[in-house]
Formats: structure tokens, C-alpha cells, sequence
């Protein structure tokens, strides 16, 4: 299922489009122009009206800024914002005071100590994807590795089959690249997925097992059980942010370094670490950009935010900022200091980050293990995905 042709984009400053071919392949040069142009604030009238802002510091603000700006929805559609009705999917769509009691609920789960016992799972997943393309000198780093490690990981924490992993990549296709511009795809999709995940929740509560939807079930907010709406939103959270954006991240790494041998030698022959060099690809090609709704007439920049329309947050061009970071267009591999946006900023920063970190790193320790040796063999052949999360979806390497 492929993406709508876009209409074309006269001025990326009154009209532009983060779905446009263009957009999707080279954000980083748009976002530019913007800044250095005297436009940090961008506005188009699609989507009933959003607002982009690419500096560091008003996407800051507003990430931080709970009485202007509502998570009530985080994706920009072509629904109106008076339309958007009840669906939650806590605590990434809950404002305050309820997001703290719903964040808390959630949290431990995703503390290091618990993901320390999912590293010996996810090498076993990325050796058993290594086995089947190791020895013949090329493969797709998107479509043969990338796309199946968090898919296989969240399958595992969840306790639902990893053979179900292309349902759920038709589903984040579906809701996230699709769905904005189509509302009769996301709709279905939506419905699939709580309906899946409802027979889940419904086997736990007589069986219940060392798994998240376990934990939802036991889990409390404000003293008192989750209830279902509250424990699907979290599912229907959990599949969405925690597979297309480390499938994106992952993805990131792997074109990055097929294109710069340098960085590569440096990972393969140890004198770079891979936990700086897994910060550096988060900073660098950050895949998330979140929406907020405006809620109250504030001004960023000297631009006019109106309520009721939408504002896009780039965390990618919060840390491509020469302004925040002197050397923010440069990669470096070895960074020590290192504050990037990647995770977000403000109250919604991810939750999930320690789980991404950890599979992001395991997936290139352990590709670097038996393949330290490779190169992009085509840069054509690569797409990235549209949207709010933006990754490679192709990547031809050959060793």
C-alpha cells in the first residue's frame, strides 16, 4: 500500500508538507534555509493548519509548555482538531495532571533494570536474522534486519507470536505513513489493532504470565487498576512508538556507515565505542517529530500560534541547531557531550529510550561481530518513510 502522491510545494515556509517526497528525503536542508532564511516558525494551511517550528529553542518551549500546547493529539491527520473525539493512548496523549499518574504506571517497566534481562534476547533475535544472510554478501539492512528486531522484541515483552511481525508493520504503515492522509485507513487499522489486542487481554486475566500485558493488568493509576481503555492505550502505544522509530534508528546507523568507512573502521577496530556512536545516530538522524495542539493564542519567535491548529515538533531539527550545538551539522562519532532531543523534551520525553538505546547498540555489536566489513552498494535504491517518522525503509549493502 503505497503513500498518495503529494501536491507539489511552491514555498516551504507558507506550504509545506513533512509527507512530500522531497521533505522525506532531505529535512535537514528545508529546516536550514528556514532558520538561516529569518523563518523559524514555518505554517501551512494543510492538515487544518500546523505550525513548524526549527529551532532549538522554541521547539523546547513548547515540548516544555503544557498550558498553550495539549498532547490530546500527537499525530497530525486530516481530522479536524474539533474532531478528534475520546481515543487516548496514555500517557503519550494524556496533559497534566493525569499524564504523571499514567507515566508512573508505566515507567518501571522500562527502567534499566528491566531491560537488562531482554540484551541476551535481542542478540539471540539479531544473530538468528544475521544467520540467514551473513554468508552471501549482501543483503537489505531496512528489510532483512532493522524492521525485525523491535518488531521481534516488543512481540516477546508483550507475549504475543514474533510470526505476526508483518501485521504489525502493516499496522504501523497503516497509522503512521497512510492513515494521516487517508482517515478511512487509519480507522480500520485502529480498530484491527484493538481488536488483536483485546483477545490478549482477555487470555492474561485467567492466565497470567512474566509479560507487559500482564503488568498492565496489575499495574495502578491513581490507586486504582488500570482499566481496559488504559491498558489498550498503552498496547496500542507500545506498538506504535517503540517499532517504526528504532526500526528507523537502527536503519539510520547501518546507511550511515555503509556511506562513511572511516566511522565504520573506527566501530569495527574498537577505538570508537559503540555507546557514543549510538548517541551520535540518535542526535544526527533523530526520527521523531510529535504534535501538540494549541490550546491557548501564544507567540514563538514572533509568529502568532493560533488555537485549535497544530504544531509539528522536529526533534531531529532541535539538534541539527548550530544555535543549541556549535557543531550541530557534523557528525561525530565520538562525541562526549552529547544532549540531543532525540527522546523529546518536556514531560513527554520517551519512556522507552533505555529499551531503544539497548537495541540499538546489541543490533550493531553483534552485525559488527560477523560483518564488520561493508558499504552501501547503491545509494538510488534507498527511500525513507514519510511522515512523523522518518527512517530508510531500503538499505542494498554488500560486503
Amino acid at each position: 500500500m503505497d503513500i498518495p502522491n503529494r501536491p507539489d510545494v511552491e514555498d516551504w515556509e507558507t506550504d509545506f508538507d513533512h509527507f512530500h517526497v522531497d521533505y522525506s528525503a532531505d529535512p535537514y536542508s528545508i529546516w536550514k534555509d528556514m532558520r538561516e532564511g529569518g523563518c523559524p516558525v514555518a505554517h501551512t494551511d494543510r492538515f487544518h493548519g500546523v505550525y513548524l517550528p526549527t529551532r532549538h529553542e522554541d521547539i523546547s518551549a513548547i515540548a516544555h509548555d503544557t498550558d498553550h500546547f495539549s498532547s490530546k493529539s500527537v499525530i497530525v491527520n486530516d481530522l479536524p482538531v474539533a474532531d478528534i473525539g475520546s481515543f487516548r493512548s496514555p500517557p503519550i496523549t494524556s496533559d497534566p495532571p493525569e499524564h504523571q499518574d499514567h507515566r508512573r504506571a508505566i515507567l518501571p517497566a522500562f527502567a534499566p533494570r528491566a531491560i537488562e534481562k531482554w540484551i541476551p534476547i535481542t542478540r539471540q533475535i539479531c544473530n538468528e536474522l544475521l544467520d540467514e544472510f551473513s554468508d552471501s554478501g549482501s543483503c537489505d539492512a531496512s528489510a532483512d534486519y532493522a524492521q525485525h528486531i523491535p518488531v521481534k522484541v516488543i512481540a516477546r515483552m508483550i507475549g504475543i507470536p514474533e510470526e505476526d511481525g508483518d501485521l504489525f508493520r502493516k499496522w504501523v504503515q497503516e497509522l503512521l505513513e497512510i492513515g494521516p492522509n487517508d482517515l478511512n485507513v487509519a480507522q480500520a487499522a485502529t480498530r484491527e489493532v484493538f481488536d488483536y489486542f483485546g483477545e490478549y487481554v482477555k487470555a492474561r486475566r485467567n492466565d497470567p504470565r512474566d509479560d507487559i500485558v500482564t503488568y498492565f493488568l496489575e499495574a495502578e493509576v491513581d490507586g486504582k487498576p488500570m482499566d481496559d481503555e488504559q491498558i489498550m492505550g498503552g498496547l496500542f502505544l507500545l506498538l506504535l512508538a517503540g517499532i517504526d522509530t528504532t526500526w528507523s534508528s537502527i536503519g539510520s546507523s547501518f546507511w550511515h556507515l555503509g556511506q562513511h568507512s572511516e566511522d565504520r573502521r573506527r566501530l569495527a577496530d574498537g577505538s570508537a565505542s559503540f555507546d557514543a556512536a549510538v548517541e551520535e545516530f540518535l542526535r544526527f538522524y533523530s526520527p521523531v517529530t510529535m504534535a501538540r495542539v494549541i490550546t491557548e493564542e501564544v507567540e514563538i519567535s514572533g509568529t502568532t500560534l493560533c488555537p485549535g491548529q497544530r504544531v509539528l515538533l522536529p526533534f531531529a531539527a532541535a539538534n541539527r541547531d548550530v544555535e543549541f550545538m556549535e557543531d550541530a551539522e557534523t557528525f561525530e562519532i565520538d562525541r562526549e557531550v552529547n544532549r540531543h532531543s532525540a527522546f523529546g523534551l518536556g514531560i513527554h520525553r520517551c519512556l522507552g529510550s533505555n529499551l531503544a538505546r539497548m537495541e540499538i547498540k546489541v543490533a550493531l555489536e553483534e552485525w559488527f561481530r560477523r560483518i564488520p566489513e561493508f558499504e552501501l552498494a547503491d545509494p538510488n535504491v534507498v527511500t525513507w518513510s514519510g511522515g512523523q517518522v522518518r527512517g530508510p525503509r531500503r538499505i542494498p549493502l554488500k560486503w
